[in-house]
């Protein structure tokens, strides 16, 4: 007696796992580049405060020894947090708001490692902070 010959499935494990292993390789890929977009905006953060205190302790001497006022020497601090940006690498702009503060803001751009694969090439991390000029004992100046 002859048994029916049942179609053979020999392979189609292979084709599942090759999916599998796709799909999986794709969400790893995707977590890898999503910390790495962290990671980028951690440093446009750490590089916009850094450069908005570089700023911000540029005093104004003149007003300072002739009125006995202490503010903000706008060119100065601007100058000095532009140097501290280009000296790290990092692009941005500065802007002295006010006679006490300096706000900075920072765009760091990596490219992608995995997520070429659907179409994003580079991923764009943005941070701003400002600093205060503050003196003496009485705390911070309240504009």
């Amino acid at each position: 007696m002859r048994h029916p010959r049942l179609r053979s499935d020999e392979g189609s494990i292979s084709i599942f796992a090759v999916i599998i292993t796709l799909v999986v390789v794709v969400f790893f890929g995707a977590v890898v580049d999503f910390e790495r977009k962290l990671e980028a905006r951690q440093n446009a953060t750490t590089a916009a405060q850094e450069a908005a205190r570089t700023g911000a302790g540029r005093v104004d001497l003149h007003r300072a020894y002739t009125d006995g006022e202490f503010v903000v020497d706008r060119d100065a601090a601007i100058a000095a947090a532009r140097h501290y940006l280009r000296t790290g690498g990092y692009t941005g702009t500065v802007t002295a708001v006010g006679t006490h503060t300096i706000r900075v803001q920072v765009t760091i751009t990596e490219p992608a490692l995995f997520l070429p694969v659907i179409g994003i090439s580079h991923l764009r991390a943005e941070a701003a902070a400002t600093a205060n000029l503050t003196t003496g004992v009485q705390g911070p100046h309240r504009p």
